[in-house]
């Protein structure tokens, strides 16, 4: 698979912050390279909405007693979110941003059918949201430096410990050629979304947030 140099990357209509979560990147329990993806999702945050671009945070609600486990530290959104027609938190249950979830809607209704992906964890619900927005027909761009896991625990018999960054090369090998990936997020350029940014309904449980007060980032 060859990833395209900066000069061919197509601009894209839409950003989807995958899970960036207090849990997830800060204090001991972060991802490694958790400073390097939360430097490139504030690039891309800060491109997108310059450019008018659709940005829609994902957000885990985990299993009771998870660190995830909604309304507690660890589920907080860990980078501020900017209230407006062009920028929502929705919430989810699954790997998969789309699942039972108005994901699909929001980008429907915006018009878009080109996006970049970034957050966590690459092989878990990175994968799993960028692989069905492939599948709905999205174009979508996965930036390499702007997605991260952790390690592999070694398991007797079968392999000693994966560090992080080969599980998040692998997962993003193996969503196959339809995706872009490309090295640096830097080079991801972003237009304006096309249609309104119109709020659909909300899944039960699971509300589209369209302007929250934001939570204060956890240091």
């Amino acid at each position: 698979m060859t990833a395209p140099t900066a000069a061919a990357i197509h601009p894209v209509q839409a950003l989807l912050v995958v899970d960036v979560q207090a849990a997830f990147v800060s204090g001991r329990e972060a991802v490694p390279d958790a400073d390097r993806v939360l430097r490139c999702t504030r690039d891309l945050l800060s491109r997108a909405r310059a450019a008018g671009a659709l940005v829609v945070h994902l957000q885990n609600d985990g299993e009771p007693g998870a660190v995830d486990a909604p309304h507690t530290p660890g589920w907080e959104l860990h980078l501020p979110v900017e209230p407006g027609p062009r920028e929502r938190v929705v919430r989810k249950t699954e790997d998969d941003g789309f699942a039972d979830t108005p994901l699909g809607d929001l980008l429907t209704g915006a018009g878009v059918t080109e996006l970049v992906v970034c957050g966590v964890l690459s092989e878990m619900c990175v994968a799993a949201t960028a692989r069905t927005a492939l599948a709905r027909g999205h174009r979508v761009v996965l930036p390499h430096d702007a997605h991260a896991t952790y390690d592999i625990p070694a398991a007797p018999g079968i392999s000693d410990t994966v560090p992080a960054a080969m599980s998040s090369r692998a997962a993003e090998w193996a969503l196959g050629d339809e995706v872009e990936i490309v090295p640096h997020a830097a080079a991801v350029p972003f237009t304006a979304a096309p249609g309104p940014a119109v709020r659909p309904a909300a899944a039960p449980g699971l509300p589209v947030s369209p302007a929250a007060p934001p939570p204060s980032p956890v240091r």
